[in-house]
């Protein structure tokens, strides 16, 4: 039900009417992060939502100027996702929901929500880009895919045994090899300009890797709040994050490796 709406929405709605869809509902993903950052019950329950709205309100007016710095932004984002993995090996059991924790998380969810919105977005205003779009969400699909059918037969080795249990060593290696041959034969049968095979393989490589990165980020959340689902929003999927945790922190390294290569 979910999926031909997505790719609807993708490929048939306006340019900017995409944007403010895209921004509504990761609204709902900022107000998720309020009890997975802990802020549930607190006086600043509502800010994490307050800052999101007013952040995505103001790079929608400016949309039209994304262009003539774009490198320079999408660098800034991946290097500060880069710095928010280093939450994953440092976290330990019985992390305490306290100041320090909601403060971290309450930037985590701001950054993670607006670089996830803003490079998506920026893909969609590409002459290509519901195209460009779809790939991305091929790529992401396809490694989740390969890493559950991996994990399941050959995992024995946990990738992050004390915020995912259910990830394994195997599951991972399934994933960077199924994500690339998606896209390679995706790419081969969407009308894009021509990628050169090998410079295909290295995006998708970076782009799985990403997104396992930002599916742990949410796990770390919910593990240490005590929570299941991000939410009971979607009855049986969970919420908004559990469904599009992966592709936040894919979408923006994704786009920087397609701008960096050339592709």
């Amino acid at each position: 039900m979910l999926l031909p709406l997505a790719i609807a929405a993708i490929f048939a709605l306006p340019v900017k009417w995409f944007l403010a869809l895209l921004a509504v509902i990761l609204l709902g993903g900022s107000w998720e992060y309020v009890r997975l950052a802990g802020f549930s019950g607190h006086a600043g329950g509502y800010l994490p939502v307050l800052v999101q709205a007013v952040i995505l309100v103001t790079l929608f007016i400016y949309a039209d100027q994304w262009d003539s710095g774009i490198l320079t932004y999408l660098y800034i984002i991946c290097a500060a996702w880069l710095l928010m993995f280093i939450r994953l090996p440092l976290y330990r059991p019985g992390t305490a929901v306290d100041n320090n924790y909601r403060l971290v998380s309450f930037v985590t969810a701001i950054v993670s929500v607006t670089t996830g919105w803003f490079a998506v977005c920026w893909l969609r205003t590409q002459t290509d880009g519901s195209w460009l779009i779809l790939l991305l969400l091929l790529i992401v699909w396809a490694a989740d895919t390969g890493a559950y059918f991996t994990g399941r037969t050959f995992g024995k080795k946990k990738l992050a045994p004390h915020i995912s249990p259910g990830k394994t060593r195997a599951g991972l290696l399934g994933g960077l090899v199924s994500g690339p041959l998606v896209a390679l034969l995706a790419a081969s049968l969407m009308p894009l300009e021509k990628v050169a095979p090998v410079t295909l393989v290295m995006i998708s490589l970076v782009t799985v890797l990403a997104s396992v990165g930002g599916d742990l980020m949410i796990s770390l959340h919910k593990r240490t709040s005590g929570f299941k689902d991000s939410s009971n929003l979607l009855p049986g999927h969970g919420g908004i994050l559990d469904r599009l945790d992966s592709l936040l922190a894919a979408a923006p390294f994704f786009a920087l490796s397609w701008v960096v290569l050339g592709a």
